[in-house]
């Protein structure tokens, strides 16, 4: 008996091992236990009743990606430019509109020639450009010039990002390089901010799209949610954890974050034992599927007066060379006809593609306890407003 138990014994000892180690290595120790509290959150997503898939894709869009020289960077920009429309330009949503991309151009990498080419595809209704940064040892002053300048130039210069309809100013959404957002590597290592939020949200940011950041230790406890945060300018990660949007008045001073979806695949498994981390991120690795989107709507990134809507925010890196062929490949292909078809066979599933500026209108709106369709809400407080573009404005 002794020679059957043995090897089951020193078999579960290091699966539990492995388990010890992934957890510290990747960081789980931060959000794992929050995610056993809500493991009763997590059931299953059945069409009973509407599922409004509402999908926005936050690419933190980094032309340079991998040192890549001027002339290569053009061409990657071009790439997105000439193909996307092509691929993806006949699929149509339930409300009738085409695929959407949301660019977060890099404002450290500034060259003007993209973003007038991705201006080019907003301009034929695929997508929108929003604010990324990667900085370091930085200052709140010098990060407070930097972004306000950089907006006026992208709004100016390019004719991009959306004003707020009660008071006509320009707003941005943000994604924050290497995930540190306030300041929060653990080595306070790429920021250096420890008021980001307050800079970001007196500068115009409507809403941070950086998380989840899982594997990095970035990560903030608050998982699988939308919701507000109040700087603390003491000390850095403010947003580790806040008031969900929806539940009560949105604090004072605070900064909406909308996070995407963070569970384990348990259909993954890393050496048949260790279940892969979900973290809403595509890549060349890891196509779009509907196993996939199962996970994410299952995530259940809601707002309370509206538990028809399902908020899913993904990440990519699509500039980068190793994604291009999936991005704007067969992959991404498959996965709107995917959408399509799962939307023909049952009458209660409908999504809806979103930019990052129409995903946070909606929040705004299920806020608001709205009662209206998806369609009707897109602009509900921030607007894109065609004007006169300047080039007289540089970086």
């Amino acid at each position: 008996m002794i020679f059957v138990i043995l090897p089951i014994l020193v078999l579960l000892a290091i699966a539990i091992l492995l388990m010890v180690r992934a957890i510290f290595t990747r960081g789980l120790q931060i959000w794992l236990p929050q995610y056993l509290r809500e493991t009763g959150k997590r059931c299953d997503v059945r069409s009973q009743s509407p599922i409004h898939l509402l999908l926005c894709i936050a690419d933190h869009f980094e032309p340079r990606h991998g040192n890549a020289s001027r002339e290569l960077a053009a061409e990657r920009v071009q790439t997105w430019v000439r193909e996307y429309p092509r691929l993806f330009g006949h699929f149509r949503d339930s409300d009738g509109r085409p695929p959407q991309h949301t660019f977060f151009y890099p404002m450290e990498m500034y060259e003007p020639s993209h973003l007038d080419a991705l201006a080019e595809l907003r301009q034929q209704g695929f997508g929108d450009v929003e604010i990324h940064l990667h900085h370091d040892r930085d200052t709140s002053e010098n990060l407070r010039q930097r972004l306000e300048h950089y907006k006026q130039v992208l709004f100016t210069r390019h004719g991009l990002l959306s004003r707020r309809k009660i008071d006509g100013e320009i707003v941005y959404g943000f994604v924050h390089g290497d995930w540190a957002l306030d300041n929060s590597h653990p080595q306070g290592r790429c920021c250096g901010v420890n008021n980001e939020l307050d800079v970001l949200r007196e500068t115009g940011c409507y809403a941070d799209f950086t998380l989840p950041s899982a594997p990095s230790a970035t990560q903030t406890r608050k998982i699988n949610s939308i919701y507000y945060a109040v700087d603390d300018p003491a000390g850095p990660k403010s947003h580790d954890w806040g008031t969900d949007v929806g539940c009560g008045l949105q604090p004072e001073r605070s900064l909406m974050l909308i996070q995407g979806p963070l569970l384990f695949n348990w259909r993954n498994r890393k050496l048949g034992i260790i279940p892969r981390i979900e973290n809403g991120c595509i890549q060349h690795n890891q196509a779009p599927n509907e196993q996939r989107l199962n996970l994410w709507l299952r995530a259940r990134v809601q707002i309370p007066a509206r538990p028809d809507w399902y908020f899913v925010k993904l990440h990519a890196h699509g500039a980068a060379a190793a994604n291009q062929p999936m991005m704007l490949g067969g992959p991404m292909v498959r996965f709107h006809e995917m959408l399509a078809a799962r939307a023909k066979r049952d009458p209660n599933f409908h999504f809806h593609y979103l930019t990052a500026r129409e995903m946070y209108n909606l929040v705004r709106a299920a806020e608001s306890g709205w009662a209206g369709t998806v369609e009707q809400a897109r602009n509900f407080e921030l607007i894109c407003t065609p004007h006169s573009i300047s080039r007289t404005v540089t970086c």
